[in-house]
């Protein structure tokens, strides 16, 4: 599939303010995010970021970036600000959007979330294994799978965060999304759910709206850095790979 990757950054973020530029062992978070994309070998890479900082950072390294406007409420909008604006954005079968604060991400995962495109699902998406602890972690976000075939693909029929006390079907959602030009521009032109708005949760959109959220299997998928915390123990995994 022709693909296009976008990742979106921003410097503003409540949890962990100036997160892009965050050293992660000497090198910039989103700066390990954009090599482990460049693995994927996609057909274009694109860092969509609304801050200077993080715009003349990735042109200082080889990389392609695009200035979006600072007030998009989520990723999504900005990844879409960005691809609108793609010569020839027609041509491309796959829009990924890579979270900016998946640091270890494996880049064939990356691909593999084209799978749900190929089935003809309108989103596509990636889950893994989650433990009865984390079912009970309110800022993991959960999602309930209905397999096709087998772990290969299947459909995301339902999303949360506070926990319903059960394990089967019920996988650890990671973000990262794939769309076609046409679905990302249905599903940005969609006005937020009244479950979105309750549950703080943009995949809501999607399913409320009947369109069909695709997933496929990762194994170990690596850690996403939400917190400091969170960058502490990536530093000690890449200190453990020597990397």
């Amino acid at each position: 599939m022709k693909t296009i990757i976008v990742i979106p950054a921003r410097m503003a973020s409540t949890r962990f303010p100036n997160k892009p530029m965050a050293l992660i062992r000497g090198k910039p978070m989103i700066q390990r995010v954009w090599e482990q994309a460049k693995l994927a070998n996609s057909d274009s890479l694109i860092v969509a970021c609304c801050d200077k900082e993080v715009f003349n950072f990735i042109k200082s390294i080889g990389g392609e970036a695009f200035m979006t406007s600072p007030t998009h409420p989520s990723g999504t909008d900005r990844v879409f600000e960005v691809v609108k604006n793609f010569p020839n954005i027609n041509s491309f079968d796959s829009i990924i959007n890579l979270q900016g604060d998946m640091p270890l991400i494996n880049p064939n995962d990356i691909i593999k979330v084209n799978n749900s495109l190929l089935q003809g699902f309108d989103i596509g998406t990636l889950v893994t294994d989650i433990s009865a602890d984390e079912e009970c972690n309110e800022n993991i976000t959960k999602v309930n799978i209905n397999w096709i075939n087998k772990k290969d693909f299947g459909e995301a029929t339902d999303f949360y965060k506070i926990s319903k006390d059960i394990i089967k079907n019920i996988y650890h959602h990671v973000g990262i999304y794939s769309f076609t030009y046409q679905s990302l521009k249905n599903f940005i032109t969609l006005p937020p759910s009244s479950n979105e708005l309750l549950y703080k949760l943009e995949q809501l959109r999607a399913i409320d709206a009947k369109m069909k959220i695709g997933a496929s299997f990762v194994k170990n998928v690596a850690l996403s850095v939400d917190t400091k915390e969170d960058l502490i123990k990536v530093e000690s995994i890449l200190k453990f790979k020597n990397e």
